[in-house]
């Protein structure tokens, strides 16, 4: 009877890691691993697999915790502390299309390594991109770990600078009264960015909870990873926030200037009836058509309102121009 991280039996596990199941070895430079690897060493470690295998080799992982996972209704990031694992789900926005739908898997792991339940390879990119990408200084699971969440939000600063700038823009297109659906714009950024906060506090969450370390299965001089990245989150959280204010503070403000056009329109059309009152007077008054009204029958009459009625709207427009009304 051999022993696989010491829990693992080779009898009982008598096929090799098939299909979509992948196995990796938590070493200096991560590299894929088969079930024979496991015969003669011991090393933290890191599976893949999809729901219906968790299912029927769970037992193999000796993680002491039924998790009936189903990644389609993922749609947080959190972490559980069981007696004997730390379980829970990862939900990551897809950062070309926040909107969409992003990368969702379930997870377990103790003191020997860790194991992610997913159907749809996201995990599998991500843990691959590790091992593509890193060489653990201290090889152990806590750096795994640090890494992984490290590539979570490995390019969110050169995003959040990305829609820093899309505000810079509506803002300016805004200055320039330009009209081009820009609530819509606005709309969508704060979209975005209140999706990602929501992603950084859900992170935050998660990496205080593996600092706590309530079960002990991560050593004390390796905390300080988690520190790290809680460190970063939270630096994002902040800049996210600010640019969600900013983008608040730019909507009040295009509200603002749609309020002074609309003012300035009704203020406009204020003064166009007031100069044009005395008119309709005029033109009511002599409209009557009263058989006695002596103006009727006299030659200069219609010169005469008519000079009248000019004098009246250049006295008006004088008036209001030296008032600052237009």
């Amino acid at each position: 009877m051999h022993t696989i991280l010491g829990y693992i039996s080779v009898n009982n596990f008598d096929v090799r890691f098939g299909g979509k199941m992948k196995c990796f070895e938590i070493a200096e430079k991560m590299k894929e691993v088969t079930i024979s690897d496991f015969k003669t060493c011991s090393f933290q470690y890191v599976v893949i697999l999809t729901p219906a295998e968790w299912a029927q080799k769970r037992d193999l992982f000796d993680i002491g915790i039924d998790l009936d996972v189903e990644t389609s209704s993922i749609y947080n990031t959190r972490a559980e502390v069981n007696y004997d694992s730390l379980t829970g789900e990862f939900y990551i926005p897809d950062r070309n299309d926040l909107s969409g739908t992003g990368f969702r898997f379930a997870y377990a792991l103790d003191e020997k390594g860790i194991i992610f339940i997913d159907d749809n390879e996201d995990a599998l990119t991500l843990v691959n991109d590790v091992a593509r990408r890193r060489r653990l200084i201290n090889p152990c699971l806590e750096r795994f770990l640090y890494d992984f969440l490290e590539l979570i939000i490995d390019k969110d600063q050169q995003l959040l600078e990305k829609y820093d700038h899309s505000l810079d823009d509506v803002e300016k297109i805004i200055l320039n009264d330009g009209s081009d659906d820009i609530l819509g714009k606005i709309s969508s950024i704060r979209s975005d960015l209140r999706d990602l906060k929501t992603h950084y506090t859900q992170l935050l969450d998660l990496c205080q909870e593996l600092e706590e370390n309530e079960n002990g299965f991560f050593k004390e001089e390796n905390e300080r990873y988690f520190h790290l990245v809680c460190q970063r989150i939270e630096t994002l959280y902040d800049i996210d926030s600010s640019l969600v204010d900013f983008s608040i503070q730019i909507r009040d403000f295009y509200q603002t200037q749609m309020d002074v056009k609309q003012n300035n329109t009704i203020a406009l059309l204020t003064i166009i009836s007031t100069i044009f009152m005395p008119l309709t007077l005029i033109a009511g008054w002599y409209g009557m058509n009263f058989r006695y009204m002596p103006e009727l029958n006299w030659p200069w009459a219609y010169p005469a309102v008519f000079l009248v009625s000019i004098a009246i709207v250049i006295g008006c427009i004088v008036l209001f121009k030296k008032k600052k009304w237009l």
